[in-house]
């Protein structure tokens, strides 16, 4: 499982979060009143959301409701598929930021704390490469494994300084670049190839 929906999954456990994998973006996105569902006590957290969509207007908060995604998902109710708002996984953070709920408030108390380690991280940014290692070795992957992936990450790097050097800024054409070297030796885009690997975007 993508380690993004995992996080979430493992937030709501007990809840089910409908989710939609966007392989273009290499971004989930989550079902907006699944997630007020889970943290409040609302029998209508559709029209909970719009409240709160309204307290953010009022208080020149809405940059979290322009960000919303409608995507199709299939409901639990009719089993049928209807429009549906959706944020990524940066936006139902920022969303469980702002619920007023004291079912929210563990959640913010993770955010906080990892944060906290965020912020170690920048300090001492060996914390985070331990992390990574441990994180691999958890997964099941072995020592030689991880050490080819760190030294994949450093090579990236080089040939992405070699690319600034020549000009390239855009994030699209990094993208282009990246994808062409993918097709290359597997005929297949990054994206696609990630997939196929079950090896899409860490949080």
């Amino acid at each position: 499982m993508n380690n993004k929906l995992e996080t979430i999954s493992n937030l709501f456990e007990g809840s089910e979060i409908r989710s939609i994998w966007d392989s273009e973006k290499e971004e989930y996105y989550f079902s907006v009143v699944d997630v007020i569902s889970a943290l409040t006590d609302s029998n209508n957290p559709r029209n909970y959301w719009n409240m709160l969509k309204k307290r953010m207007k009022k208080e020149e908060q809405s940059e979290l409701s322009t960000k919303c995604v409608q995507l199709k998902m299939k409901s639990r109710k009719d089993g049928k598929s209807y429009s549906t708002d959706t944020l990524d996984t940066k936006g139902i953070l920022r969303l469980i930021e702002s619920v007023p709920s004291p079912k929210a408030e563990p959640f913010k108390l993770w955010l906080a704390n990892l944060g906290s380690e965020r912020i170690d991280e920048v300090f001492d940014p060996e914390i985070a490469i331990n992390r990574a290692v441990e994180y691999y070795r958890k997964r099941g992957y072995d020592d030689k494994w991880i050490k080819a992936r760190l030294t994949g990450i450093v090579d990236r790097f080089k040939l992405t300084d070699v690319w600034k050097e020549s000009g390239i800024t855009k994030d699209y054409e990094y993208g282009i670049l990246t994808n062409e070297i993918y097709k290359s030796w597997s005929g297949m885009k990054a994206s696609e190839y990630k997939k196929f690997k079950d090896l899409e975007k860490n949080l």
